[in-house]
């Protein structure tokens, strides 16, 4: 019989009184909750440091020209099938966009965290994208730690790591030495440039408040915070010193739909409006948000003030599984609800400094569910 890891029990005792699942009455007070026990701490268990060769390998991403072809996705089991590898290589993107919920670990075994990350690197179809497309992305709650774990998870230090591991960031890169794993990329030429953000949603983000009437998962919390102030700095700087013609704002939980009640940046409703009024007062020349979570695809979209273009928030989530709750209502909603195994796909094109941003939801045997094309 396998012998089990001595952390894990302690993990079961910290989330049964964790503050992430702990919070609840008047959400207009700001809750300063601690973890309930500080057994579980990085420095008390054995974490793995020691590099993979065959899985590790550091590079440094070619900028130099501004992919044409983007690919993404989020929530894909590894211990499921992984045959939607094929079908998003059919269609020769350029970059590949993780949003979260890459492996489901949900471990607290850095060991075990890092052998879920080798499995899924080392698939032969995984395998085949790697070869030929360059790799981005971020982890969401079960990459992270455990199911919508929050800034007091006290291994996300260890997690980070593994994920930095997992997408080959060379060992001296500034983002491996800062709290949170958030990252920036600009690619392409003067006049043709495209800029991805990437937002770390789990390292700074403040306790969900559950709903005591069990009517939906969680209640807004006024007060509580997502990015943290120095993520916000930084993703202002990262809006405001923008050339690019294109920007791609990457988050992995939903932005605009605002009506269910899972996590979302609705949970953070002052938060939520921060980060549309900031769009709206740095004017990047064109922004899209990326994003994942809700294991299935759709498109919303809204005329934010301060923009001259339609703001978009495209969801692709679901690579292995999908969810089985009925439907659901989205006042933004852009076309269908998309509840099938997907992955997200942006097809661009230029005339002159102008993108033309072709949205796909794609899903197997590359089948298209949905197309939403935005010209800026």
């Amino acid at each position: 019989m396998r012998k089990l890891n001595p952390i894990v029990p302690l993990l079961f005792a910290w989330i049964a009184t964790a503050p992430c699942f702990a919070q609840s009455g008047n959400t207009n007070t700001k809750q300063e909750a601690k973890p309930a026990t500080e057994t579980l701490t990085e420095k008390s268990v054995n974490v793995a440091e020691l590099l993979d060769a065959e899985a590790f390998k550091p590079k440094f991403l070619d900028t130099t020209t501004a992919p044409t072809t983007i690919a993404f996705g989020s929530c894909n089991r590894v211990t499921m099938s992984q045959s939607m590898w094929d079908h998003v290589a059919v269609n020769n993107p350029n970059l590949w966009i993780w949003l979260g919920d890459i492996i489901y670990a949900d471990t607290a075994d850095m060991k075990a965290l890092a052998a879920h990350y080798r499995r899924l690197k080392t698939n032969p179809e995984y395998k085949k994208l790697r070869d030929k497309t360059q790799i981005i992305g971020i982890y969401d709650d079960h990459d992270y730690g455990f199911n919508d774990a929050c800034k007091y998870y006290p291994m996300k230090r260890s997690a980070k790591k593994c994920l930095m591991d997992f997408l080959d960031i060379p060992l001296n890169s500034p983002v491996r030495k800062r709290d949170g794993a958030y990252q920036s990329y600009t690619f392409g030429k003067v006049g043709q440039k495209i800029k991805v953000i990437i937002m770390d949603l789990r390292w700074f983000r403040d306790s969900l408040v559950p709903d005591p009437s069990k009517e939906k998962r969680y209640n807004p919390s006024l007060d509580g915070e997502m990015l943290g102030e120095t993520q916000w700095a930084w993703l202002e700087e990262e809006l405001r010193n923008n050339t690019a013609n294109l920007t791609i704002l990457c988050s992995s939980i939903q932005v605009l739909s605002d009506e269910h009640g899972y996590e979302k940046w609705g949970n953070f409703p002052n938060e939520r409006k921060r980060l549309l009024k900031l769009i709206g007062a740095t004017k990047p020349k064109n922004l899209l948000i990326l994003s994942g979570d809700r294991h299935m695809a759709e498109i919303s979209k809204i005329q934010l003030e301060g923009l001259t273009y339609p703001l978009y928030d495209f969801t692709s989530s679901g690579m292995t599984h999908i969810r089985s709750a009925g439907p659901e209502t989205n006042k933004f909603r852009v076309g269908e609800m998309i509840v099938k195994k997907n992955f997200g796909l942006l097809r661009i094109r230029w005339e002159g400094e102008k993108p033309v941003v072709t949205m796909e939801v794609r899903g197997q045997q590359n089948e298209k569910f949905m197309e939403e094309t935005v010209r800026y």
